[in-house]
């Protein structure tokens, strides 16, 4: 089963990144963004069984540091 995790960065966590993006897209002559957050998509093939409790402790010990991220999972249908 296709699942997908969204890793952000929480409110107040500075995101080089993000600040680095929004710089570029000025310099390439785009007006109008105000911000720029980035994150990170991971993309999971489980086996049947695999339940929400296994996905949400994968996202705790390894694929998002819960101090200064969070995280949101998607089943597919």
């Amino acid at each position: 089963m296709k699942t997908r995790v969204y890793v952000t960065l929480k409110n107040g966590v500075l995101d080089p990144q993000g600040k680095a993006i929004h710089h570029a897209l000025e310099g390439l002559g785009f007006s109008g963004v105000n911000d720029v957050r980035a994150g990170k998509l991971i993309e999971l093939d489980l086996a049947e069984g695999v339940s929400d409790d296994d996905v949400e402790a994968m996202c705790r010990k390894l694929l998002a540091n819960t101090v200064i991220e969070n995280f949101r999972i998607e089943r597919a249908a």
